[in-house]
């Protein structure tokens, strides 16, 4: 049986990104440059394809968000 790669298990994290900037009434681009991102990087933070995410880049986000880690990132099993 060949090795499970990390990207093939369900990790159950949902990411909250589109709804906080619509509420907020910021775009992806301007959030992307305000953090110190790529757009390119967002967007996969965004999709839920991200592998990982710096603690750096999430206190970044959520201060340009005014919000906590957990209005980002859900654990739905």
């Amino acid at each position: 049986m060949p090795p499970t790669r990390d990207d093939d298990v369900p990790h159950g994290i949902t990411v909250h990104l589109d709804e906080l900037l619509t509420e907020r009434g910021i775009t992806m681009t301007a959030l992307a440059e305000r953090v110190g991102i790529t757009l390119a990087n967002m967007s996969i933070l965004k999709t839920g394809k991200a592998r990982a995410i710096r603690f750096s880049t999430l206190s970044a986000i959520c201060a340009e968000l005014d919000c906590q880690p957990g209005d980002i990132l859900r654990f739905d099993p």
